[in-house]
């Protein structure tokens, strides 16, 4: 699961050791430090792998992360919050996936503008 907050951006997995936990993965420490203080949890380093953040988190604060950061949710505009919180790096990398998942949009989504 991809989900990308105010914090930044994370991917969570379901623990294939603990069915009641989850690793939660970050390309970068800011990403994933709210989580991990939320949580209570360390952040370890896996060097060279794809995501060389991670912390282990049961699913139930995980959930309850998720929801306390749509009961903070007061903007109206993800990407310009975004610029107010990130760096510029961050900010075009979270340009790219936007645009890259307009190529996505259904037919009926597309010509709805027409």
């Amino acid at each position: 699961m991809w989900v990308f907050t105010q914090t930044g951006f994370v991917s969570a997995v379901r623990h294939r050791e603990e069915p009641d936990s989850l690793v939660v993965r970050a390309r970068d420490r800011a990403s994933i430090t709210p989580l991990a203080d939320f949580c209570g949890t360390d952040i370890l380093k896996y060097a060279g792998s794809d995501y060389p953040y991670r912390t282990f988190v049961k699913e139930a604060d995980y959930k309850n992360w998720l929801t306390r950061s749509v009961e903070e949710l007061d903007y109206a505009n993800y990407k310009d919050r975004m610029h107010d919180l990130r760096d510029d790096r961050f900010c075009i990398a979270l340009s790219k996936v936007w645009s890259t998942m307009l190529g996505v949009e259904d037919y009926e989504a597309i010509n709805s503008w027409r």
